[in-house]
């Protein structure tokens, strides 16, 4: 347990912000999901739209620190083939 009154703050800010991606994360998981079931079902429009969803989370999470800007690059360039393939 830390006894510096500063190290104790760190430890409070990293706990949050941790929480904070974590969420950023499983919302991230969440789109992705709905992404898929949409083109398995071959629905079009629901996938155009679930795209639209998961590549503006992607963009903030990138933008954010949560995830890699190339990471949030990559997963949408295979989504993007996924909706075309449709």
């Amino acid at each position: 347990m830390a006894n510096i009154k500063s190290q104790i703050k760190r430890n409070r800010q990293n706990e949050a912000r941790h929480e904070r991606n974590k969420a950023v994360r499983s919302r991230l998981k969440t789109y992705s999901r709905r992404f898929q079931t949409a083109v398995e079902a071959g629905d079009k429009s629901a996938a155009e739209s679930a795209f639209a969803d998961a590549s503006k989370a992607l963009d903030k999470a990138a933008n954010k620190g949560v995830i890699h800007k190339n990471n949030a690059a990559n997963r949408k360039s295979g989504m993007a083939k996924r909706l075309q393939s449709i």
